[in-house]
Protein backbone atom coordinates (compact mmCIF):
# COMPACT_ATOMS: atom_id res chain seq x y z
CA UNK A 1 0.00 0.00 0.00
CA UNK A 2 0.93 3.39 -0.99
CA UNK A 3 1.45 6.18 2.05
CA UNK A 4 -0.65 8.45 0.16
CA UNK A 5 -4.20 6.76 1.21
CA UNK A 6 -6.45 8.82 3.14
CA UNK A 7 -9.21 7.18 5.69
CA UNK A 8 -12.14 8.72 7.21
CA UNK A 9 -13.93 6.79 10.19
CA UNK A 10 -17.21 8.55 12.02
CA UNK A 11 -19.99 8.46 13.54
CA UNK A 12 -23.36 9.80 12.40
CA UNK A 13 -26.58 9.72 14.56
CA UNK A 14 -29.90 8.93 12.73
CA UNK A 15 -33.19 10.64 13.83
CA UNK A 16 -34.81 8.26 16.33
CA UNK A 17 -35.94 4.93 14.39
CA UNK A 18 -34.66 6.42 11.63
CA UNK A 19 -31.24 4.26 11.12
CA UNK A 20 -32.22 1.71 8.70
CA UNK A 21 -33.53 3.96 6.33
CA UNK A 22 -30.48 6.10 6.83
CA UNK A 23 -28.28 3.16 6.23
CA UNK A 24 -30.49 1.75 2.75
CA UNK A 25 -29.76 6.01 1.45
CA UNK A 26 -26.02 5.58 2.15
CA UNK A 27 -26.03 1.88 1.07
CA UNK A 28 -27.79 2.90 -2.79
CA UNK A 29 -25.66 6.32 -3.41
CA UNK A 30 -22.13 5.08 -2.37
CA UNK A 31 -21.91 2.15 -5.00
CA UNK A 32 -19.46 3.59 -7.53
CA UNK A 33 -17.01 6.45 -6.22
CA UNK A 34 -13.79 6.12 -8.29
CA UNK A 35 -10.46 5.78 -5.69
CA UNK A 36 -12.77 4.65 -3.32
CA UNK A 37 -11.25 1.29 -1.42
CA UNK A 38 -13.52 0.95 1.32
CA UNK A 39 -16.99 2.07 2.08
CA UNK A 40 -17.82 0.59 5.13
CA UNK A 41 -21.38 1.02 7.03
CA UNK A 42 -22.40 -0.55 10.29
CA UNK A 43 -24.62 -0.29 12.66
CA UNK A 44 -23.85 0.87 16.52
CA UNK A 45 -24.62 -2.03 18.59
CA UNK A 46 -25.08 -0.18 21.46
CA UNK A 47 -27.40 2.79 20.30
CA UNK A 48 -29.79 2.16 18.00
CA UNK A 49 -29.77 5.88 16.46
CA UNK A 50 -25.96 5.45 15.45
CA UNK A 51 -24.02 4.34 12.45
CA UNK A 52 -20.61 4.27 11.82
CA UNK A 53 -18.51 4.95 8.57
CA UNK A 54 -15.48 3.91 7.64
CA UNK A 55 -13.58 4.88 4.58
CA UNK A 56 -10.19 4.25 2.73
CA UNK A 57 -9.48 6.29 -0.56
CA UNK A 58 -6.48 6.26 -2.70
CA UNK A 59 -5.94 9.79 -1.78
CA UNK A 60 -7.36 13.12 -0.20
CA UNK A 61 -8.47 14.34 -3.67
CA UNK A 62 -10.19 11.18 -4.26
CA UNK A 63 -12.53 11.49 -1.21
CA UNK A 64 -13.03 15.60 -1.86
CA UNK A 65 -14.17 14.63 -5.37
CA UNK A 66 -16.82 12.27 -4.60
CA UNK A 67 -18.51 14.48 -2.38
CA UNK A 68 -19.49 16.17 -6.20
CA UNK A 69 -20.50 12.83 -7.76
CA UNK A 70 -24.45 12.90 -8.69
CA UNK A 71 -25.22 9.64 -6.61
CA UNK A 72 -23.56 11.07 -3.17
CA UNK A 73 -25.20 14.51 -3.93
CA UNK A 74 -28.39 12.32 -4.11
CA UNK A 75 -28.14 10.65 -1.14
CA UNK A 76 -26.61 13.53 0.97
CA UNK A 77 -30.38 15.52 -0.05
CA UNK A 78 -32.38 12.33 0.88
CA UNK A 79 -30.27 11.39 3.99
CA UNK A 80 -29.92 15.00 5.41
CA UNK A 81 -34.00 15.01 6.87
CA UNK A 82 -32.58 11.87 8.59
CA UNK A 83 -29.56 12.75 10.48
CA UNK A 84 -29.60 13.98 14.16
CA UNK A 85 -25.97 14.77 14.11
CA UNK A 86 -22.61 13.75 14.07
CA UNK A 87 -20.49 12.42 16.72
CA UNK A 88 -16.76 11.06 16.78
CA UNK A 89 -14.68 11.47 13.00
CA UNK A 90 -11.37 11.52 12.64
CA UNK A 91 -9.15 11.85 9.27
CA UNK A 92 -6.88 8.54 9.18
CA UNK A 93 -3.72 7.08 7.27
CA UNK A 94 -4.36 3.86 6.87
CA UNK A 95 -0.96 1.98 6.41
CA UNK A 96 -2.36 -1.57 5.55
CA UNK A 97 -5.52 -3.71 5.28
CA UNK A 98 -6.89 -7.30 4.34
CA UNK A 99 -9.99 -8.10 2.61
Amino acid sequence: MEDTLYGLIGQMMAAPGKRAELVAILREGTGAMPGNLLYLIAEDMADPDAIWITEVWASKDDHAASLALPAVQAAIDRGRPLIAGFGVRAETSPVGYAG
